[in-house]
């Protein structure tokens, strides 16, 4: 497996995909309805109680970026979910398989090009989530390492969804199952949680007190692999507004960082109901167990749509072309 195969693979799934002329028109209605948005949401947040304790950069960047973290992702499925499947009822895929490319090339190559897709919608929503930046309240270090989290994100989506058109037959099922994914790891990571937790209760009788106390430490792992947790933690923390209340000096964190609010509370839920002192979180970090699992599950869907690309083909499905 060479990258000039990867990249040979890469540029001719890119050329077909130019060659349908609605790409620009898509990309154009996706820049103006995102950045329409944020500026909406800007304007909303001037008007609001926002402006007059706080700069409204930091709940803009926050709000916009999981905004267009959900919309990624949703849009994702549709650039992968038929890679290879559409190939093989078009009868363009044997053409590739007869070549010296190996299973991997083709995998990858393909993988690259619907990534590479997603990257540039992902630039062109830069325009609103960049303000903040330009104002400065928010660091650019906070932008890049929550930009390359989304991207790396994407991927995971693209690789998932890819595996899904090379194991089943149809490409209208793959892109289903390819969303049904992408809501498995949105929604129902939180409601499997929301599940569980009443399960880690543990009942207490304390003579004339009678309670209960959950245990979500011992379930938290359930909420690692959600993308929106894995963004939310993984973006660096604002510095905190240093409050003195008589004898004690008191570290406030911005209430208004939606990135900050939801990276506090995960950290909660896996430190357990010890997760709480002097208003600060201590729990320890989620973000790299979810990336960690969401990157083996790329790795993993990877390899299916390699296996299922290689050649002689002993079984066809029905009804499928060859070539």
């Amino acid at each position: 497996m060479t990258a000039r195969g990867i990249g040979l693979v890469a540029r001719q799934e890119i050329r077909t995909r130019l060659r349908t002329g609605r790409w620009k028109v898509l990309l154009g209605a996706w820049f103006l309805i995102v950045n329409g948005l944020g500026l909406l949401f800007r304007l909303a947040l001037e008007a609001g109680e926002t402006s007059s304790y706080g700069e409204p950069g930091i709940p803009m960047f926050g709000g916009v970026l999981l905004g267009v973290l959900v919309l990624i992702l949703l849009v994702t499925p549709a650039l992968s979910g038929q890679s290879i499947n559409g190939d093989r009822e078009r009868g363009t895929l044997a053409t590739l398989q007869v070549t010296r490319l190996t299973p991997g090339e083709i995998a990858l190559g393909k993988l690259a090009a619907a990534w590479g897709t997603g990257l540039v919608a992902l630039l062109l929503t830069l325009p609103s989530l960049l303000l903040p930046v330009v104002e400065g309240a928010i660091g650019v270090g906070r932008a890049l390492v929550v930009l390359v989290v989304t991207a790396l994100l994407m991927g995971v989506v693209c690789a998932v969804s890819q595996a899904w058109s090379a194991l089943l037959a149809r490409s209208v099922t793959s892109i289903l199952m390819s969303y049904l994914t992408v809501f498995a790891l949105l929604a129902g990571t939180p409601l499997l949680f929301a599940l569980a937790t009443p399960m880690t209760a543990e009942r207490h009788d304390d003579g004339d007190v009678y309670y209960s106390e959950e245990h979500t430490e011992r379930i938290w792992w359930m909420l690692a692999p959600n993308p929106v947790v894995v963004l939310a933690d993984a973006a660096p923390r604002l510095h905190g507004k240093r409050i003195t209340v008589g004898d004690q000096v008191i570290t406030r964190s911005p209430s208004d960082d939606p990135l900050g609010e939801l990276s506090r509370g995960v950290r909660d839920v896996r430190e357990g109901d010890d997760g709480f002192e002097d208003g600060s979180s201590k729990g320890g970090a989620v973000w790299p167990w979810g990336l960690a699992f969401d990157l083996a599950l790329a790795a993993g869907a990877v390899a299916i749509t390699a296996t299922r690309l290689r050649t002689p083909l002993y079984k066809v499905p029905k009804g499928v072309r060859v070539a």
